[in-house]
């Protein structure tokens, strides 16, 4: 088969892509942690499976910023932001909906992307999906990684990644050596070590509910259990077992195409969607009323139109959504929860030069939708949290630092609040500067 490898804008960077097959329905596969477009096809194993995909579907195939033939844009990305890469792609190629396939940790990606964005998600498939609770993480799989980032490009350490995944492939000679140059040609070290790190501490656990646009979860015998929370979390998901013992390679299962064509057939299009998972900020000057008080009228009025200017200014330079502006406070929405933290950090910092103290406090949660306003306890949460925060300070909730590992964002935990009128107690953190 000729290539045709094509790119994608996505924020100033080439994210490449490549559209096989013809079929009715779009599916955009999203890799496990490395990929590359050309040398995937260089070996029968993937090369039968894209071809039993693409006789099916539309199969929109991707690397991942920093993975590939793809660029890195500089540091590792958020993971808001290589979600952004997939409705880059799926832009490109003229693809108003898709049915998602996420592999391992291109699970993470795609789950966050049919919550966000469920009017474009046809159906959710998750190939050996995990919750995982970074504060379970393990002082030796804090080591795996670092000794990962060491060896990384190795013989030696494609060799304990299959022996470890896909034990029924590690005395294939051919396909150890094919694994090897795999690895090397779909990360630098650095970018690999930040994509297992990323991994492992990202929580989804918050988000999964939210989904709610056909899943299907597919799963072998090995870690069964993992796979199967995944799916208990997700509303009226369905999980199917496959074929295999190993962990890993998803091509080892020849069904699965069979298995995703029967699920998207039996499930209908995907209406407009009445909930949504967004990320709300809320603003609120400190000593409003003294400020105003001490200045008049007039002075206050020139003084809050100038605040608000720099509000606005930042929530269009981070993407953010206008929903209210209620006195001296702002009230937005965003598609990722990093860009609401740099926006609300960027208010933060910019209205000492008014005279100004803000306050802010940013949350991710499930949002209802009506007439182009937005509800929901989400919404009621991040109000409570910006109450929470101190004069020049953003408050997070634990949900919005767990979706930003790998961010380069860092934060001070603030401890468990009583949120006035939300159940149970809510860990909230401070961003730092």
């Amino acid at each position: 088969m000729a290539l045709d490898i094509r790119y994608a804008r996505s924020g100033g960077v080439s994210i490449a892509y490549q559209v096989v097959g013809g079929g009715d329905v779009d599916l955009v596969y999203v890799p496990d942690y490395v990929s590359n477009l050309v040398y995937a096809w260089e070996t029968p194993y993937w090369r039968g499976f894209y071809d039993r995909l693409a006789e099916r579907f539309r199969l929109i195939l991707f690397d991942k910023r920093g993975t590939g033939l793809s660029d890195l844009g500089g540091s590792f990305p958020a993971l808001e932001t290589r979600m952004d890469d997939v409705r880059a792609v799926l832009d490109a190629v003229g693809s108003s909906t898709a049915v998602l396939l996420g592999s391992h940790d291109g699970c993470s990606m795609a789950a966050l992307y049919a919550a966000t964005y469920p009017e474009r998600t046809r159906a959710l498939v998750l190939f050996h999906p995990v919750a995982h609770d970074p504060e379970a993480q393990t002082e030796a799989a804090r080591e795996d990684l670092a000794r990962l980032r060491d060896t990384w490009g190795t013989q030696e350490l494609a060799d304990e990644i299959l022996a470890e995944g896909s034990p029924s492939l590690a005395d294939d000679h051919a396909y150890r050596e094919w694994f090897a140059n795999w690895l090397r040609v779909g990360a630098s070290p650095s970018v690999a070590y930040a994509l297992n790190r990323a991994w492992f501490e990202t929580d989804l656990r918050e988000v999964l509910p939210s989904i709610r646009v056909p899943t299907l979860v597919l799963y072998r015998d090995v870690e069964a259990v993992l796979a199967r929370d995944v799916a208990d979390r997700i509303p009226g998901a369905k999980a199917t077992r496959v074929s295999g013992a190993d962990y890993s390679e998803m091509w080892l299962s020849t069904e699965i195409p069979e298995e995703i064509e029967r699920f998207v057939a039996g499930e209908p299009v995907v209406e407009v969607p009445d909930t949504v998972l967004a990320t709300v900020l809320f603003t609120d000057i400190v000593g409003s009323s003294a400020v105003a008080a001490e200045l008049g009228d007039r002075a206050w009025r020139e003084l809050l139109e100038r605040h608000h200017a720099l509000v606005r200014r930042e929530l269009a330079r981070y993407r953010g959504e206008e929903k209210d502006t209620a006195g001296d406070g702002f009230f937005a929405t965003f598609d990722g929860p990093a860009r609401a933290i740099r926006c609300a950090d960027a208010i933060v910092a910019g209205v000492p030069g008014l005279g100004l103290e803000v306050r802010a406090g940013v949350h991710t949660g499930e949002c209802e939708l009506h007439e182009g306003k937005v509800a929901g306890l989400a919404v009621v949460i991040g109000a409570r949290v910006a109450a929470a925060a101190r004069g020049g300070e953003v408050l997070v909730s634990q949900t919005v630092k767990d979706l930003v590992a790998g961010a380069g964002l860092e934060f001070e935990d603030r401890g468990e609040h009583e949120l006035k009128g939300v159940p149970g107690t809510w860990r909230v953190y401070a961003v730092e500067r």
